[in-house]
This record gives C-alpha cells, sequence and structure tokens, in this order.
C-alpha cells in the first residue's frame, strides 16, 4: 500500500504534535521500554535524544545500540479535532522507528544543530544542559513503521523516511 498524501499528512502532523515517545531497549538481553521526549532532525532523519547517563536506558543504549521509538496520536488533535477513528485505540496514527543509538558529543559534527532542535521542541530542557550527567544521543534511522489508521499501515525505508520528514 503506497503513502497517500493524506497518510503522509498525518504522519507529519503526528511527528508535528508528539513530544514524547516510548523507547524500547534492551536490557541485559532483555527488553525493556521507557519513556522520552524526543525532538528530530529532519535533514538526516534522525531522532533527537536528551538523556541522563544515570538512567537504564541511557547504560542500555551505550552496551546495544539497537534501539526503537514508538510515537502514538492523542484521541484529539491540536485544533480541536478528533484523529480519524479516535474512538478506536488499535486505529490510532503511530510510527514505530527502528534505529541505531549513537552517543552525539559536544564535538560531533551534528551537535549543534540537534541541541537546536532539541531546544526548539523542548524549551523547558534548557537547564538540563547544564547538568553533567546529561547527554545527547541520536537515533539513526534503519526502518519506520507507520499505521495511519486501522487498515492502512505503510513500511517505510530510511529513503522514504527521510523524504516524509523534509517534505
Amino acid at each position: 500500500m503506497s503513502l497517500t498524501d493524506a497518510d503522509l499528512h498525518l504522519l507529519r502532523t503526528l511527528l508535528q504534535t508528539q513530544r514524547l515517545a516510548a523507547l524500547a531497549t534492551l536490557h541485559r538481553g532483555e527488553p525493556a521500554v521507557s519513556m522520552v521526549p524526543v525532538a528530530l532532525l529532519p535533514e538526516c532523519g534522525s531522532a533527537v535524544l536528551h538523556v541522563s547517563r544515570l538512567a537504564t536506558h541511557t547504560k542500555d543504549m551505550l552496551e546495544q545500540p539497537a534501539v526503537a521509538l514508538l510515537f502514538v496520536a492523542d484521541a484529539t488533535l491540536p485544533s480541536g479535532g478528533e484523529t480519524p477513528d479516535a474512538h478506536n485505540p488499535l486505529a490510532r496514527p503511530r510510527l514505530s522507528l527502528k534505529g541505531r543509538a549513537l552517543p552525539c558529543p559536544p564535538d560531533a559534527p551534528r551537535y549543534a544543530a540537534a541541541r537546536a532542535a532539541y531546544l526548539e521542541r523542548l524549551p523547558e530542557a534548557r537547564e538540563l544542559f547544564e547538568f553533567p550527567d546529561f547527554a545527547l544521543f541520536l537515533i539513526e534511522p534503519v526502518s519506520a513503521r507507520f499505521v495511519a489508521g486501522f487498515g492502512r499501515a505503510h513500511s517505510l525505508t530510511v529513503e522514504r523516511w527521510r523524504a516524509a520528514l523534509a517534505g
């Protein structure tokens, strides 16, 4: 099934409105899930996380960089309307992004852009950049799966994912 203009609009709306995602990591070989604030770098398709090195999920990402993020639409849109099939949780728009978690230290080429994107999206996190235990990570995309609604699922290559973000 190809991504329609309406579904592409829904995907972009989801990504513009959701500042939180579920982060799946491997913890000592077992699945673990946590919640993280997230921003996106459209020019490369990466997700940006700013996390504490004390957190289990950060240690997990350093030990095993294979991760996934899950974004789920709210039942209501910022405009006040409802998402399609809002009363059926299984039909809610959602995106699963598989990727590799890579540390993004201050001397990394993408650090300035990642930090700027994160703070534009989450300005209340500014003071956390002063904490020595917090660090930026980029989730380099491997693949994505977008469910626009009931019976409307789309597998996205990295190239299609990047094009959707850049559009």
